[in-house]
């Protein structure tokens, strides 16, 4: 590993350049140029570029998992939150097609993938608190909202010309339940299993 800040610059401009270009529009000689570094050291920092996103991934997983608290807990009305959450899906759609590429064809990111899911599976529980909805229903629920945002934010079903009203409907009864707040919970923290 190498020292001083270079690994955390490294990191910053692999963060940039996966969110805007994906996995395969990145490349490491890239990320060290523009990090001003030499190539060497960006091996040196990441075993490869699997390493480098999965990094990014980490931090970047960590980011949505508090953002979607926060708009679980938003006031307001249920369309305006299923359009922030389509939104925020749009955002980084480059990053988030080759995540679902990458899960496929890497354990490494499969795994990460998956550890991220059940954090925000065991943050929906502790939401909602004990009993309210078992922990499989909500992992299947979880995986249903990811893809009819995705759907949504990828202009999937307007492609089809069909009407994005269903999506969004349904997204929206799952988000219902799920903005629930029980008595008791009373930050973000708390929502978040209190795993800040």
């Amino acid at each position: 590993m190498i020292r001083g800040e270079t690994p955390a610059r490294l990191l910053a401009t692999a963060t940039a350049e996966f969110l805007r270009f994906g996995f395969d529009g990145t490349d490491a000689n890239r990320i060290a140029r523009r990090t001003g570094v030499a190539p060497a050291a960006f091996y040196r920092a990441f075993k490869d570029r699997v390493d480098a996103f999965l990094a990014v991934y980490a931090d970047w997983a960590e980011a949505e998992r508090r953002a979607f608290a926060r708009l679980l807990g938003r006031p307001g009305p249920i369309d305006e939150i299923v359009a922030a959450l389509v939104a925020r899906t749009r955002r980084d759609a480059n990053f988030r097609r080759s995540l679902r590429r990458l899960a496929q064809e890497d354990v490494r990111v499969r795994r990460a993938l998956a550890a991220a899911r059940l954090a925000a599976v065991a943050d929906l529980a502790s939401w909602l608190g004990p009993g309210r909805i078992d922990r499989a229903s909500l992992a299947v629920d979880l995986i249903q909202v990811e893809h009819l945002a995705t759907a949504l934010a990828e202009g999937e079903l307007a492609a089809m010309s069909v009407s994005e009203h269903a999506a969004r409907g349904r997204l929206a009864l799952l988000l219902m339940r799920w903005r629930i707040r029980p008595a008791g919970v009373v930050s973000e923290e708390a929502a978040l299993g209190a795993r800040a």
